[in-house]
């Protein structure tokens, strides 16, 4: 944040003198569906007052709402009446909490002048201070010289499906995101996401659109991944993707979302996966992560280490505390190989049965101390890589 008060302080334009003006009309329900992603953006304890803004901008063609922390902006456009033309910004959690609380079918008056922006609906009135909106920065996209274009619903499996993998260790910053890159899978081209913390990995592809061929491969940071997740749950037709090496931008409806890139090499995941696990185990999910979460219960908080025993057609969970006792449960299972026990972090399990959308997950082992192939057979896109550990 110190870097971006920096960058702020030598690039903010000088405020007019005179202060902005705007009038429109818009409803509550419109207003507050392109807010509240706009409002997330915004940093709650930054120290640029301007940053906690959200400038609005009313036009002929309806109002945008700009956010931004000066590593990643939004820009959300929808439809309003403007009587009067403008642009000014308003503290955007004060003004996300207003039009929150206001009742779900009001219609909503929008005034800014004198340095107040006035919000009027029915017997509600409210008065905010502003700044003008020559304060606000502009975050410049630069050169976005590759394009493409994918579905709203492939852009949300790349996230949803890796996502839960990404690392909150800031030392290894180069984890703490999704690398998307061009890779091949069985000779065909694909868009690859990635993301581990050391500890599992999630590995999700979709055909290669045209135009990705060439992308440079880059790390979308976790908080950027979290915003345009919000964006790619309402649906829409399109999600357009514009990047260079150190900026991306995605265009979804009427929000416009670009944000930094992070600046550093994503390991060599591939000498990660292991190839020559030969024992395969289907179990079915729902069950199975049942199970876990079960058997978890008695683990220490700290370690959440699980036991699972493989012998022909039955897997038996463990789970053992010195200070709370012991749990286990058996289950059966498709398995015909040689008997292997194996230890594993119980939530990271958790969090990959989450992903597992089919009846039926399928876990490929290699010995006790080696790391483990889990596959959902429903979605040959996906794959993930859970490291052992000692319990």
């Amino acid at each position: 944040m110190a870097e971006a008060a920096r960058v702020y302080q030598e690039s903010a334009p000088t405020a007019s003198p005179k202060e902005q003006s705007m009038k429109l009309t818009i409803e509550r329900a419109v207003l507050l569906k392109a807010l509240a992603p706009v409002q997330s953006v915004v940093e709650r304890r930054g120290t640029i007052p301007i940053l906690a803004n959200v400038k609005l901008e009313a036009d002929k063609n309806g109002l945008s709402l700009t956010a931004t922390d000066m590593d990643i902006a939004i820009v959300n456009k929808v439809a309003a009446k403007a009587e009067k033309s403008g642009a000014i910004t308003v503290p955007a959690h004060m003004f996300y909490e207003i039009v929150r609380k206001l009742p779900d079918s009001a219609t909503i008056e929008i005034q800014a002048e004198g340095g107040k922006l006035t919000i009027a609906s029915s017997n509600s009135r409210f008065s905010v201070a502003t700044l003008p909106a020559t304060d606000f920065p502009v975050m410049a996209e630069g050169d976005l010289a590759h394009n493409f274009v994918i579905t709203p619903a492939e852009c949300k499996a790349l996230l949803e499906k890796t996502r839960f993998a990404i690392s909150t260790e800031e030392t290894r910053y180069y984890l703490n995101g999704i690398y998307l890159h061009a890779a091949s899978s069985a000779g065909a081209p694909v868009l690859r996401a990635v993301a581990t913390d050391g500890h599992r990995l999630a590995r999700m592809e979709v055909a290669l659109p045209e135009g990705a061929e060439s992308i440079p491969g880059v790390i979308i940071p976790r908080k950027t991944v979290s915003e345009l997740y919000k964006l790619v749950e309402e649906g829409g037709e399109r999600v357009e993707i514009s990047l260079s090496e150190s900026k991306i931008r995605f265009a979804v409806g009427g929000s416009v979302l670009v944000s930094k890139l992070i600046d550093g090499a994503f390991p060599d995941y591939e000498r990660v996966i292991p190839t020559g696990n030969d024992k395969v185990m289907e179990v079915d999910g729902r069950v199975f992560a049942q199970a876990v979460d079960r058997v978890s219960v008695i683990t220490s908080e700290k370690s959440r280490g699980i036991k699972l025993a493989m012998s022909p057609n039955t897997l038996t969970l463990t789970a053992s505390s010195a200070e709370q006792g012991t749990a286990t449960e058996t289950l059966a299972v498709a398995y015909g190989a040689d008997a292997v026990e194996i230890g594993f972090n119980a939530r990271y399990l958790l969090d990959m049965m989450q992903q597992v959308e089919g009846d039926t997950a399928q876990f490929v082992f290699a010995d006790s101390a080696s790391p483990t192939i889990v596959r959902d057979p429903s979605d040959v896109g996906a794959l993930y890589v859970i490291m052992p550990m000692r319990v």
